[in-house]
């Protein structure tokens, strides 16, 4: 009797159970189809234009945020590249011989505001793109859809895209690490390269430096997470270069501003023209995240010297200024880059990290020089206006 009832218990709860269970997908099956079809019928431009959102994940920089910055009176240009828009300036005759200028971290193609007027004078076609996640350019939301390698693939697009050849390359900063990657790609369109304050990080010969390529960016993202984050203060303070990264990969909100005026000895109106494309911090991903990508394609990067830097044998020049805290304390980074046999080295004396601020027309001067065969090296009186590192 007993074990009769417990049966007819277990079997009324088994057929109750499976009734609310299918009962249960169905009503979530209807929903969701429900709720499918209202998103793709729905009329989303709304949402899309309050957040300035051009495509899942990607933001684009309000227009208005760039009309009232200082000296930027040029022209803008688009293409449009997978996902994203690409803004770049081309300025100067059509038929000019190009030189194509490459910004680095946290700058755009308004670093280049000083020289492109001495360069376009002279006859030059000036290119200067914006990265993704800079300047006029896209942005994408998530620091994971960022990599070094993403760069390289955009802005090898770009040189195809506009059937770039015969060109002299100016590369600075994170620019360096993109540019030299762009020019391995397509050597050919290439005639001349200018490494300014920047290099192409890479172990070199050998078996131990070749196990580095595989264990240097493991080690390198533990002694980070280790270290963990380091404050502006800390950073400004003397924690060198990772300080600086500590402080942008865990930062909730970099301080782009207060870079170039640290870095860069911008005034206070031409910090708002670095800070024009960040109306907040969810645009700062790009900014955020690039220090943290510096040691992530070792390997890619030794190939690019084996297979093509190694063989380089047009005019190569490394332009560094002597008060620059990135390459005057690492001098690895310049010997990195000897390994191109016709590289030639100067110092400009006087100038930070962002030389181009602090003597752009100077510079500007100082490449046509190198194109024409004579690139002397020059001096200019640096007036700290911000901190010195």
């Amino acid at each position: 009797m007993i074990i009769h009832i417990a049966r007819n218990i277990v079997d009324w709860i088994r057929l109750n159970f499976m009734k609310n269970f299918i009962s249960t997908i169905v009503v979530i099956a209807v929903l969701a189809a429900g709720l499918f079809l209202y998103l793709r019928n729905a009329d989303l431009d709304v949402n899309y234009e309050r957040f300035n959102l051009v495509a899942p994940g990607v933001l684009r920089t309000p227009a208005e945020r760039f009309f009232n910055i200082v000296d930027y009176p040029f022209k803008e240009n688009y293409l449009i590249i997978g996902d994203t828009r690409i803004h770049y300036l081309d300025e100067g005759p059509e038929d000019g011989e190009i030189i194509y200028l490459l910004h680095g971290e946290p700058a755009w193609s308004y670093l280049f505001r000083k020289m492109i007027p001495t360069l376009t004078e002279a006859g030059y076609r000036v290119i200067a793109p914006d990265m993704v996640g800079f300047g006029k350019s896209d942005k994408y939301i998530s620091i994971d859809d960022y990599s070094h390698q993403m760069h390289v693939d955009k802005m090898t697009q770009l040189v195809r895209m506009l059937d770039l050849n015969n060109v002299t390359a100016h590369l600075h900063d994170w620019g360096g690490l993109v540019g030299f990657r762009v020019i391995a790609e397509e050597p050919e369109r290439f005639s001349r390269i200018i490494s300014s304050n920047t290099s192409l990080i890479a172990p070199g010969h050998g078996f131990f430096r070749n196990l580095m390529t595989y264990i240097s960016y493991p080690l390198f993202k533990l002694g980070i997470w280790f270290q963990g984050p380091a404050t502006w203060e800390e950073f400004i303070g003397g924690k060198g270069f990772t300080g600086w990264i500590r402080y942008s990969r865990y930062t909730d909100n970099i301080d782009v501003g207060g870079v170039m005026q640290t870095l860069g000895n911008v005034s206070d109106a031409e910090r708002i023209g670095y800070e024009a494309p960040y109306p907040n911090a969810t645009y700062k991903a790009g900014a955020q995240i690039f220090p943290y990508l510096i040691p992530s394609e070792l390997r890619n990067n030794e190939k690019a010297y084996r297979d093509v830097f190694e063989k380089w044998n047009k005019p190569f020049l490394i332009a560094n200024s002597d008060n620059d805290p990135v390459t005057s304390n690492n001098p690895r980074l310049v010997e990195m880059l000897k390994r191109v046999p016709s590289a030639q080295e100067i110092v400009i004396e006087g100038p930070g990290h962002f030389l181009q601020e602090e003597a752009g027309p100077e510079y500007a001067q100082l490449i046509i020089n190198f194109i024409n065969g004579n690139p002397e090296p020059f001096s200019k009186e640096r007036v700290v206006t911000g901190i010195n590192l």
